[in-house]
């Protein structure tokens, strides 16, 4: 079946009021005739394109990105892959090859890397090109599409052309998740798609944390155009052009009858007459969905509240002296024993505890609030699934915690067989259908780069390779959010700002929905309602001192996800990256708080991106400050906010160390990150202890570092790092319970099989250690609380699980796409439990807990809690840990895990085994250098 499918018969059957029910088989049947023979949008042209002169990748350089590279189809694609799974031409051909590394790594080769990725060298082979367009009648663009992924290869004779051509290929691919992810970052997207509390949830969780308005929008785009000269102005000029090529493709696609049939299925178009209309896109767009991917992906800091409210609570129990020190041990905020990005001993302070804090604004015990965000609620908005979403939503956005995500293995060609630098890394997004990336290669005047890109942001590669470099990036998490308190005056709505009462301003969107054939969730609607003030949106209320408050957050990057376009440009431009210099040069441009990572023929490099204020003397970023300018970030501009920041050079940045590895790990000695967890267990020990052994032993290829990164993938954190030393404590004397002893057995034997969650066989979907796996499934939360609330107390130990989760098992609803999201173990309590065991065993610990909790300390009494627990958790059947939700049965461990692409549209796909490795991946190691 062709790419796409135009006007045909189905695409005039008006589709009856509910989606599910469609229509019965044998009326589909009766239309497949007309499906097989549709009209092709554009006649084929010639196909001589050749591999491009400009590649110094010398075919080593792969990728991949599921489920595929078509996120576009029409009413009549969306019928039948509902009816029958049947899926349009590269809807989901990276999904097999993706899911099979996990049973295909043990017995990779180099040779074989392409089995389970593309080749992403630069061009098509005449003979592997699918089509060629010249989108809009244009005669300085093409558009080609190789044959195994549809890949677009965009090449302009001209810049306008080139970035016209990258709008058009994004609207080919993505047009409806652009559109649904517009209306996300405006707040508007239950009006646009539909009342489902997912989406509700969705619009909640982004507006809450960028409460825009169209003007605010604009505004960034002009400061960011005026403060970046020329840059500036080719940035302007290329969104432009891109937009341009956006809107091209919507009149084709409309006037032919090949747009998506999701704007059908939501009521915006009409099946049979055609009329409705696709909204054109506008600039302000891009800066609409720019805030929804750095609020996402690239926003570290917050929860200042949140570490209040547990420091308040250890206070309480122990005094305010020990309560502090209890406090600080488990923030963990410099752990001598947490694995590092950078390794080598540098220190780059940043966020460290002031000797004598200054300005703290703690509030006091009991009077914290959150601020409401939806208000007038009716219908199916009042429902409490509806109320649910938005608390999830609202503890989403409110976290340190963020889903950070993504990993990255480079080791330097001094340990590599061939002598060049290796490098396998790559973004965990999330599993969507559409995926939220898409994969294009851009050539044209200044630009030369293929990759992956969001969607809707694709007028630059944001992830991939130049000519003679690749790089990628993992999320951070530095702090770059404040939380001030501001006092209030006259009433809840004005507040002191530099001593003058000052009105909050109010910002609100009123959003409704009625059913429709996508989305039959019952009519319904309500009003969310920001206040924001000088310091940020108002995030909670409460009382310091007897004082009312409002706590809000500051941002750095608030009002400003617009600047980053020019690193961005800068990355695709083969004049400006040309060395690690350069590609420093060049991410320095980007405010987003991500780790990037570089490698060409000869050389890696890193650095950490971020615009991290300069902080007032005494201000401990971990609590909120009172709203005074002698607490305020050096040189703040609330009218701009700008402030001054820190210098490149106190970031944590490296070239050619001998390896790195990040899997949203501490960057650097001193470097304070904002979430809690970085303790001496971490998932980036799976990514450290792996490639450690490889550098060690020499000779690193392509495959045996693609291979660490899969066996990584596989395995439990928790078993490979923690389980080890649980049973040590268990088997300090003979277990004579049979209940424990058989599950001592089954967890010793899963440890000694490499502790992974692996199936028997390809496509088995059954564990193998199945019960073992289930036991420590179990286990696990048992044994946490177990080994600390006695000791901490049920209020110190609740307010600690707000600050970190107690566990992170793939099964957990966790991730941007909640359950079955593959990335696990970013957050959890290993850490803590390593270091109580260890010192309970009497072995040597650095940075360790402020007092033994385990069993009160004594081995005999821990061994006994491990014991009692371990039997509760073996006595509890499959059904009773892997309950059911809406993709699986109860009992199902192996689809409880599995990785389910999350549908944004019509298109369905099938599940897939799980692995904890990127979305969007890229195995690169080059041979030559301009």
């Amino acid at each position: 079946m062709p790419r796409r499918t135009p006007r045909t018969a189905l695409d005039r059957q008006r589709t009856p009021r509910r989606f599910p029910k469609f229509l019965g088989a044998a009326s589909i049947c009766a239309l497949i005739a007309a499906l097989l023979s549709p009209l092709t949008q554009a006649a084929a042209a010639d196909s001589t394109t050749a591999l491009a002169a400009n590649d110094y990748c010398g075919g080593q350089c792969s990728d991949i990105l599921p489920p595929g590279q078509n996120g576009n189809a029409t009413l009549a694609q969306i019928l039948l892959n509902q009816a029958f799974g049947i899926q349009p031409d590269h809807a989901e051909d990276q999904l097999g090859p993706y899911s099979n590394l996990a049973s295909g790594a043990a017995t990779l080769t180099d040779a074989k890397i392409n089995d389970f990725f593309n080749d992403a060298s630069f061009g098509v082979a005449s003979d592997q090109v699918a089509s060629t367009t010249a989108p809009g009648g244009r005669t300085d663009v093409t558009i080609v599409r190789d044959k195994k992924t549809g890949v677009p290869h965009i090449t302009g004779t001209t810049r306008y052309g080139t970035e016209y051509g990258a709008g058009y290929a994004a609207a080919q691919d993505r047009l409806w998740l652009m559109d649904v992810f517009r209306h996300v970052g405006r707040g508007q997207l239950t009006s646009f798609a539909g009342g489902a509390s997912s989406n509700q949830g969705l619009e909640q969780e982004f507006w809450r944390n960028a409460p825009y308005t169209e003007a605010d929008l604009q505004t960034q785009i002009d400061n960011a155009i005026a403060n970046n000269g020329a840059r500036g102005q080719q940035a302007l000029a290329d969104a432009n052009a891109y937009i341009d090529g956006i809107n091209a493709y919507i009149d084709a696609s409309d006037s032919g009858r090949y747009f998506p049939g999701e704007y059908v299925l939501t009521g915006h178009k009409d099946s049979i007459t055609n009329a409705g209309t696709i909204d054109h896109f506008k600039i302000t767009d891009l800066v609409a969905l720019a805030s929804v991917i750095g609020s996402l992906f690239g926003s570290g800091g917050g929860g200042e509240v949140n570490n209040a409210i547990s420091l308040l609570a250890a206070q309480s129990k122990y005094g305010v002296t020990e309560g502090t020190k209890v406090w600080e041990s488990f923030r963990e905020r410099n752990d001598p024993e947490a694995v590092l990005t950078v390794h080598n001993g540098e220190s780059f302070p940043y966020a460290s505890k002031p000797d004598t804090a200054q300005g703290e604004a703690l509030p006091d015990a009991g009077s914290v609030t959150q601020e409401p965000l939806v208000y007038d609620r009716t219908g199916s908005a009042a429902t409490a699934t509806a109320t649910g979403a938005s608390a999830t939503a609202a503890a989403t956005t409110l976290t340190s915690a963020k889903r950070g995500m993504s990993n990255a293995l480079v080791v330097s060609g001094k340990y590599t067989a061939s002598g060049h630098p290796i490098a396998v890394f790559g973004p965990q997004t999330g599993y969507f259908a559409p995926q939220l990336l898409m994969l294009q290669e851009i050539q044209g005047p200044g630009l030369s780069a293929r990759g992956a890109s969001f969607a809707g942001l694709s007028m630059y590669v944001e992830l991939g390779r130049g000519q003679d470099y690749s790089w990628s990036a993992t999320t951070s998490g530095q702090d770059i959010i404040d939380t001030y308190a501001v006092e209030l005056c006259q009433d809840d709505y004005h507040y002191l700002y530099h001593g003058t009462c000052t009105a909050m301003d109010k910002v609100e969107r009123t959003n409704s929905w009625k059913p429709t054939t996508a989305d039959g969730t019952a009519a319904g609607s309500y009003r969310m309602q920001v206040y924001r003030t000088k310091y940020g949106p108002v995030e909670y209320r409460a009382t310091v001192g007897g004082k009312k408050v409002a706590y809000t957050t500051l941002r750095s990057s608030y009002l400003h996800e617009a600047d980053s376009i020019i690193g961005f440009q800068m990355l695709n431009d083969p004049d400006y990256v040309k060395s690690p210099g350069t590609f420093q040069s060049a991410v320095q441009h980007i405010n987003y708080t991500f780790n990037w990572f570089y490698a060409d023929s000869s050389h890696t490099a890193y650095y950490n991106s971020g615009d991290n204020p300069v902080r007032a003397a005494g201000v401990d970023a971990e609590f909120p400050v009172w709203a005074q300018a002698a607490y305020e970030w050096r040189n703040w501009d609330p009218t701009t906010n700008t402030a001054s920041y820190t210098p490149p050079s106190a970031h944590p940045s490296s070239i050619d160390q001998d390896y790195y590895i990040s899997w949203n790990n501490k960057q650097a000695k001193d470097y304070t990150t904002a979430p809690w967890g970085d303790g001496s267990v971490h998932r980036g020990n799976l990514l450290e202890d792996r490639v450690k052994k490889l550098v060690a032993a020499g000779g690193v290829t392509r495959s045996s570092l693609t291979k660490a990164m899969a066996d990584a993938a596989l395995a439990d954190l928790r078993a490979e790092d923690v389980l080890p030393k649980l049973l040590k404590v268990i088997n300090s004397s003979t277990v004579t319970d049979t209940t424990a002893a058989a599950a001592v057995t089954k967890l010793s034997d899963w440890v000694t099989a490499g502790a992974k969650r692996k199936e028997t066989s390809a496509g088995s979907k059954a564990y193998a250690n199945a019960d073992a796996i289930r036991i420590l499934d179990a286990w696990w939360p048992l044994l946490v609380k177990a080994e600390f609330e006695p000791g901490l107390g049920t209020d110190l130990y609740t307010a600690f699980s707000s600050n970190l989760p107690i566990d992170e098992s793939p099964s957990a609803a966790h991730g941007p796409t909640g359950a079955h999201a593959g990335s696990s173990f970013q957050y959890g309590w290993w850490s803590y439990v390593d270091k109580d065991i260890r010192a309970v065993l009497g072995e040597s610990v650095q940075g360790g807990l402020s007092q033994k909790y385990c069993g009160g300390g004594t081995l005999s009494a821990c061994r006994d809690t491990l014991i009692s627990t371990l039997k509760t958790a073996a006595g509890l059947t499959a059904a009773q840990v892997y309950p059911g939700d809406d993709q699986c049965s109860a009992g199902d461990q192996w689809c409880a895990d599995s990785i389910v692409q999350r549908t944004l549209g019509g298109i369905k796909h099938g599940k897939i085994t799980w692995q904890n490795r990127p979305t969007y991946q890229q195995v690169v190691e080059y041979t030559s250098h301009r």
